[in-house]
């Protein structure tokens, strides 16, 4: 994951940039800069300065998973048995090398993750749960929940 945004004053034009491309980050500059009452140029400085100060962390493309033969949804409660620091780190690193991981979030509560998984199969789900928590000396219990219909899928953040 990337590191946390630099602290920076967003100000109206920014936030008005940030929702048009959080709909569509394809959309001209030119368009946008007509939208929110900027020239086009003005509109490229303020994406640049938000992508490299890290307000910006990706330009992505959100792929329904179906397409792609991940058609499985699965949610995951993970409670590791030691939270040392180096437990953890180990854990997160792990977590984020799997590709079936959409999602990891390292969360308070009686579970110390909350992972997201696509999978092709149930049986592609159980052979990454032997990998992933039966194999691993330091995962306590995890719970799964499978999704059964997608709803809203984005990472979009209200301006």
């Amino acid at each position: 994951m990337a590191e946390p945004a630099r602290r920076w004053a967003l100000d109206d034009f920014d936030r008005q940039i940030l929702a048009i491309l959080q709909k569509d980050n394809l959309t001209p500059q030119r368009k946008i800069g007509e939208a929110v009452n900027l020239s086009a140029p003005a509109v490229q400085r303020r994406i640049k300065r938000m992508t490299e100060t890290g307000v910006i962390q990706a330009n992505v493309a959100i792929v329904d998973p179906a397409a792609l033969g991940h058609p499985i949804t699965i949610f995951v409660e993970v409670e590791v048995i030691s939270e040392t620091a180096e437990q953890i780190e180990n854990a997160k690193r792990e977590f984020a090398a799997i590709p079936e991981i959409q999602l990891c979030y390292y969360v308070t509560g009686e579970a110390d993750f909350v992972l997201v998984i696509t999978v092709p199969s149930m049986t592609a789900y159980e052979a990454l749960t032997r990998r992933l928590f039966l194999g691993n000396n330091n995962v306590k219990k995890f719970r799964t929940f499978v999704a059964m219909d997608r709803i809203k899928a984005g990472l979009e953040v209200p301006v």
